[in-house]
């Protein structure tokens, strides 16, 4: 049985009157049970030459719909001003831009494609989808 587990930690100093520090930990766990996710895509790292529009990254085709899974997406670049944008689906929802450095952590079902778009050439991104199998 795979034990993976993530953590976020949130401190500052300065944000507000009161230093913060958050720290969150959560098991990746098959849906309903303690049991661990045991299936992943591996750790993989994709460069785009050119400029890429709602370029598909993680195909819902290769997940079964309503599964439990978690997406991490890292942009590893240091440009504070390249950024890939990141859909869901063919109507194209945002989630958000992903700035040099920045990286997001979410739940997956895999109904729908995501898709990502960047701001210029030669960028590169890394990913990893952690499941478990139908």
């Amino acid at each position: 049985m795979a034990t993976t587990t993530a953590t976020l930690t949130l401190s500052s100093a300065d944000l507000s009157s009161q230093p913060l520090s958050i720290t969150s930990t959560m098991a990746l766990n098959k849906a309903g049970t303690v049991v661990g996710l045991d299936q992943s895509t591996g750790l993989s790292r994709k460069v785009y030459a050119a400029a890429q529009t709602d370029a598909t990254l993680i195909s819902a085709s290769d997940y079964d719909d309503n599964i439990h899974a978690k997406v991490y997406i890292k942009n590893p670049g240091t440009s504070s001003t390249d950024f890939f944008s990141l859909t869901l689906g063919a109507s194209n929802i945002s989630i958000g831009r992903l700035y040099g450095g920045d990286f997001i952590f979410l739940p997956y079902e895999g109904e729908f494609d995501i898709d990502i778009s960047s701001s210029t050439t030669s960028m590169e991104l890394e990913f990893i989808v952690i499941y478990q199998a139908a």
